[in-house]
């Protein structure tokens, strides 16, 4: 199922029951896994592992050099693993040398159209990245994690597990797990309930994540004072330390 105007390096790796469309160019040092199907005028190039049943589609850009004026040719990487969609005009480039020399997709995860992952951003599971969410360098997004249409996302921040961001939201440092984000710069608005009640989160769970956000944004504690209280609270509430870790390894600071 590969059609015959597509130009595929001999030194690429196919499984054999990949579908690939018209016009697509694949690369010498590509791999992709059983299951995929890649639309037409695709580019999938440099060192670029695709895993299983994924879904690509036409005119994508997948393993291109970094947009960064220090690369100076190292082989760095991307990785994506199993079961993504990946739609129309995404551009995801390859990590630097840097960092950790790899740019990395998890698995289910729901890519919509023109989305950009630059050098070394490392996606988790899950995530739904809405059309023309941007991400600057070396972002962290956590499992579960929803940006909306039109989100920014400044290099080396932090998106944190089942978050949500709005539409055009403008995020400068890292939104914490659970917080629903939005405005330019971002802001907190509470938390992503519905989105928790959808992966089975109880309501007693719920309930507690709420606490710990009244704690942190509108206790008038300090940062560290918060972190404090949260940490006691993870006794009753076990996810909490989700939030308490991310908390701990910020470096940007968080929103506030």
């Amino acid at each position: 199922m590969i059609h015959p105007t597509t130009i595929i390096h001999p030194g690429a790796r196919l499984a054999e029951d990949i579908e690939v469309g018209a016009y697509t160019m694949i690369g010498e040092h590509v791999e992709i896994g059983a299951g995929s199907r890649i639309g037409p005028h695709a580019i999938i190039t440099g060192h670029t592992r695709i895993g299983r049943n994924n879904r690509i589609y036409q005119f994508v850009s997948l393993g291109e050099v970094p947009q960064d004026k220090k690369y100076a040719g190292e082989p760095t990487r991307l990785e994506i693993g199993d079961g993504n969609t990946i739609r129309e005009f995404c551009t995801f480039n390859c990590g630097t040398a840097q960092d950790a020399g790899v740019t990395r997709l998890g698995n289910d995860n729901w890519i919509m159209a023109y989305v950009h992952l630059a050098h070394d951003c490392q996606i988790g599971d899950h995530a739904v990245f809405a059309n023309n969410s941007q991400l600057a360098g070396h972002v962290h997004v956590g499992d579960h994690a929803i940006l909306g249409g039109f989100t920014a996302v400044h290099q080396f921040c932090r998106i944190g597990a089942h978050s949500i961001t709005a539409i055009g939201t403008v995020v400068l440092q890292d939104i914490p797990p659970f917080v629903t984000a939005s405005g330019n710069t971002a802001k907190p608005y509470g938390i992503n309930a519905e989105g928790l009640k959808r992966r089975g989160f109880s309501a007693e769970t719920i309930t507690r994540i709420k606490r710990a956000y009244k704690t942190l944004y509108k206790s008038g504690q300090t940062l560290d004072e918060a972190k404090r209280e949260i940490a006691g609270q993870t006794r009753d509430c076990p996810e909490l330390r989700l939030l308490l870790d991310f908390l701990h390894n910020s470096t940007r600071g968080i929103i506030r």
